[in-house]
């Protein structure tokens, strides 16, 4: 079966959806890790990504995200010189319900009969003005790490904004 686009998720349109005790077959979150860079070292400024709408990011956007923040602040400041927090766990469940195509598919595929769906990913709810990523750093990171932010805005559903939590002073 093709994967459908993450547009069709993006809205939230029904109840939450997430006691697995009670469902056979979740697919695991593709997010490896939460902290990177240097998780000891006290930086002096904080910059965050904002979601700017009320959505759902699913797992696969998340890491993609992680993944571009992280490679970028790793070549601009070197492992111990940044720390990166994704804020925001995948843990709503997203069902669908799988149809099958091509030839004699009329006769295979039941409908809207028993339509509730399978589980095929996981996503983290945000609401508008909610963290999504946190990059610690030293006033001399601080443009390579507005500059991975903005490249990770762009792998997520939703408008972003970047602002600076601790350290305004430093920046100006």
């Amino acid at each position: 079966m093709v994967r459908k686009p993450a547009s069709m998720y993006r809205n939230i349109k029904q109840r939450s959806y997430t006691r697995r005790k009670y469902m056979g077959g979740v697919p695991g979150s593709q997010v490896i890790h939460y902290d990177m860079g240097n998780k000891t070292a006290d930086f002096p400024i904080k910059i965050s990504l904002l979601s700017e709408e009320k959505c759902q990011i699913r797992h696969t956007a998340l890491e993609a995200a992680r993944i571009t923040a992280n490679r970028h602040m790793a070549t601009a400041a070197g492992r111990l010189g940044y720390h990166l927090k994704l804020r925001v766990y995948p843990h709503e469940v997203l069902r669908e319900n799988k149809q099958a195509t091509g030839a004699g598919a009329d006769r295979v595929s039941s409908g809207m009969r028993a339509a509730f769906g399978k589980a095929v990913s996981t996503a983290a709810r945000v609401s508008a003005g909610q963290k999504v990523f946190t990059i610690s750093v030293n006033k001399r990171n601080y443009v390579a790490a507005k500059k991975a932010l903005n490249k990770a805005g762009q792998k997520l559903p939703t408008p972003i904004r970047i602002v600076v939590d601790q350290g305004m002073e430093l920046v100006l």
